[in-house]
């Protein structure tokens, strides 16, 4: 299947040009030519499906045609070595619990998926070395390093705001060392986000050295978290409560939710879709006002959130053909402050006993401030709350236990190289390496 850019002013690329590129040539973000819609009998028979068996038929639809059936179906296998449970927390909404893979976040799911994809298509064409820049508010940069540690042929480059992102989740990408560098930028993820994009487009850059993102620009990091929406289905189907489904997303740079988006293309029946935002709420006031504002991010408890440009924008506008009733007609918004969030963690904790992260909680207030008569809702629990464990503990004034696999990470040493949020001075780091 080939790929065209949302800016229209590109060649169209293959799947393997698309994920190796990651941007096109137009500084426009890759979409597939067609989003195949699933046949009614695996909708019929789906909750008798595996995740994996579920997820093989989802990838089948986008690389099948690129990517031998035996190859895909180790790919997705590999990949989801976890289960992504749903968990009622009241009798009207579930928690899909997405922090069971090995960084305990959503991004395990795409990370493993690409590392894996892009390692497939490095053998397949005999490349020597592909550098892949990723810029991480928290939770990408440790799902793509451990995604990518030790795979031949990749270095990866974590870039990540200093002083912004937990303790938990710098130690998850800085103390991995071997093919993995870290690189601490004195600004905000946006400022983060704009190197990795200004890199893609530096022509002597290009020459120097072969670059790749693995950030939800990256087709092949974005189109496997719609794998779980499927499987969300599949376990309310299970349970008799999938006729009217509602789907929350914390939304900070929207690959998450616009992956839900092409599932509900495929003829996945998700009735509307909610984008919960903290204090960055750019696309809450796109839908208020029509007009798409981007500003500078402001730092808040649901750090993974703190985005002012999120660029899956571009492909949700791509999707609906520009129109901002067709978008407003499937996806509504919210907007929380950090008070209203932790108000929604600790009531949560004393209520039913569910401890949210800070991103989970915005998705399960707006659920529980949205539902109509007779919907379902599923939020989607993107990281284990010890991740945040400061912050969860303040709030819920008790103590959070970590887990096993984030202790492991908490005992390594940190290495990261200080960098300015100059591109000139970026450049001129990765001219050396």
């Amino acid at each position: 299947m080939n790929y065209y850019s949302t800016n229209k002013q590109a060649p169209e690329a293959t799947l393997e040009e698309a994920v190796v590129k990651g941007l096109a040539a137009d500084k426009g973000l890759f979409m597939p030519r067609t989003i195949k819609p699933l046949p009614q009998e695996f909708y019929d028979r789906i909750e008798t499906l595996s995740f994996q068996e579920i997820a093989y038929r989802v990838a089948d639809a986008f690389f099948g045609e690129d990517v031998p059936a035996e190859t895909l179906k180790q790919i997705v296998y590999d990949t989801l070595s976890f289960d992504v449970p749903l968990v009622p927390v009241d009798p009207s909404i579930y928690s899909l619990e997405l922090f069971h893979g090995p960084t305990l976040a959503f991004k395990d799911v795409g990370g493993r998926f690409m590392a894996r994809l892009l390692g497939y298509f490095i053998k397949k064409e005999g490349k020597k070395q592909v550098n892949v820049l990723v810029a991480t508010s928290g939770d990408t940069g440790s799902a793509v390093a451990n995604g990518f540690l030790g795979v031949e042929g990749i270095h990866v480059y974590v870039l990540y705001p200093k002083g912004k992102v937990s303790e938990i989740q710098e130690k998850q990408f800085t103390t991995l060392g071997r093919n993995i560098t870290a690189l601490e930028v004195d600004g905000t993820f946006d400022d983060c986000q704009a190197l990795v994009k200004a890199a893609f487009m530096d022509k002597e850059l290009n020459v120097h050295m072969q670059l790749t993102s693995a950030n939800s620009i990256n087709v092949a990091r974005f189109l496997p978290q719609a794998f779980y929406y499927f499987y969300a289905y599949a376990q309310l189907k299970r349970a008799g409560k999938a006729d009217n489904m509602v789907v929350c997303v914390p939304s900070g740079n929207f690959g998450n939710i616009t992956a839900g988006l092409f599932g509900k293309r495929m003829g996945l029946p998700i009735r509307r879709f909610i984008a919960a935002n903290n204090r960055n709420d750019i696309f809450y006031q796109y839908l208020k006002t029509g007009v798409y504002s981007p500003r500078s991010s402001v730092a808040t408890i649901a750090n993974a959130m703190d985005v002012g440009d999120p660029s899956n924008f571009a492909r949700v506008l791509d999707l609906y053909g520009g129109s901002h009733d067709a978008i407003a007609a499937e996806i509504s918004g919210t907007t929380y402050t950090n008070e209203q969030i932790a108000e929604t963690m600790r009531e949560t904790w004393q209520s039913c006993h569910y401890l949210l992260d800070p991103h989970g909680a915005c998705g399960y207030r707006a659920l529980k401030e949205g539902l109509k008569a007779g919907e379902v809702g599923v939020f989607l629990e993107t990281a284990h709350p010890a991740k945040f464990r400061d912050t969860v503990e303040e709030i819920i004034g008790e103590t959070v236990e970590i887990p096993a696999k984030l202790k492991a990470f908490m005992q390594g040493e940190k290495q990261s190289l200080s960098m300015s949020k100059d591109f000139a001075d970026f450049k001129r780091y990765l001219l050396t390496v």
